[in-house]
């Protein structure tokens, strides 16, 4: 599994929106699978205000996440509360250390090199928590921290330090541990395909409620498309994430607007065929791939919208064109 940093989205802004829901923005944090790229829940809230941020919006899902689910986290999230109320319902936690930390290999019961096993002390209680759930965390948490070096070609050598509540060394190796949360760019990769593949980036209704239902209604049909990947890879002996989303979402609206239409014959046979063709649309191994975060083609010169569109057309109609 993996719990993903929130992002956010544009909204239209109007007074209504405005008065009841903040800025004209929506953050939100997904709960995804790290092997189909499926959503498995999501916390959407307004972009300001308070319970609205990063960590308040993950801590109303928890209860999505079910015993003996691995979670992979940024390490934004790597914090005492954080994790102790994952591993207090038997969710397993790997992350990256948090940059305020400091660990020092020298402390600790050695599992090997860069590699040991560590006490974490309980925090003050935050204003956020009740005094009955603070009783209930334990003191103190035995965490594994380990450190693995990121060797790409043509570039510097980066490490991570790890912080994971994995601390069998014999079960869980420290290499299985540093490829595990390298898995974690994947969901970095399939909000990518959320919000540009099927346009998530900008919604289009205006009021609070539309929008969640407009949120929900496409995240529904993005999991209809990572289930048809699954069942084609099931099917052809693939992974899910050896095949393109793009290209499955464009065979799977080609067969709704052929079944819509009542031209087939044999559904069984229609729909063997078209898990096939996913299964053929094949994306390329590319490991450190690295691209240039610019555009090919320029946009038009225009001016950004910063008014209502009935008082542009006012003063168009007042000065001209």
């Amino acid at each position: 599994m993996d719990s993903q940093i929130p992002k956010s989205v544009a909204v239209p802004t109007t007074e209504s929106s405005e008065a009841r829901s903040g800025p004209a923005d929506r953050s939100g944090s997904r709960h995804s699978a790290l092997a189909t790229a499926a959503m498995m829940d999501v916390a959407v809230g307004p972009y300001a205000g308070k319970e609205t941020g990063e960590t308040g919006l993950l801590r109303t899902i928890l209860k999505s996440l079910s015993d003996n689910d691995v979670t992979v986290l940024d390490r934004y999230y790597c914090s005492f509360l954080m994790i102790s109320l994952m591993f207090a319902q038997g969710t397993q936690v790997c992350t990256r250390r948090h940059q305020i930390r400091h660990t020092d290999f020298r402390r600790g019961r050695r599992l090997g090199k860069y590699d040991h096993v560590v006490h974490w002390t309980r925090p003050l209680r935050p204003t956020w928590m009740d005094e009955g759930t603070y009783d209930q965390i334990p003191e103190t948490l035995e965490l594994r921290e380990l450190r693995d070096n990121v060797v790409e070609k043509g570039r510097r050598t980066k490490q991570l330090t790890i912080v994971t509540t994995l601390i069998d060394a014999d079960e869980f190796t420290k290499e299985e541990i540093a490829e595990l949360y390298g898995f974690r760019w994947n969901s970095e990769r399939d909000r990518c395909s959320i919000k540009v593949a099927i346009n998530l980036g900008h919604v289009r209704c205006k009021s609070p409620e539309m929008v969640h239902r407009e949120v929900w209604a496409t995240l529904l049909a993005y999991n209809l498309i990572r289930a048809t990947i699954a069942d084609a890879a099931t099917l052809h002996n693939r992974q899910p994430r050896q095949i393109s989303f793009i290209s499955a979402g464009q065979y799977v609206l080609a067969s709704w607007m052929l079944t819509s239409g009542g031209v087939i014959a044999d559904m069984r046979h229609h729909c063997l065929q078209l898990l096939k063709q996913v299964a053929n649309c094949e994306v390329a191994n590319r490991p450190g791939r690295l691209e240039p975060r610019v555009i090919k083609r320029r946009r038009h010169g225009y001016p950004l919208m910063q008014k209502p569109r009935n008082v542009l057309r006012a003063e168009l109609r007042k000065h001209g064109t």
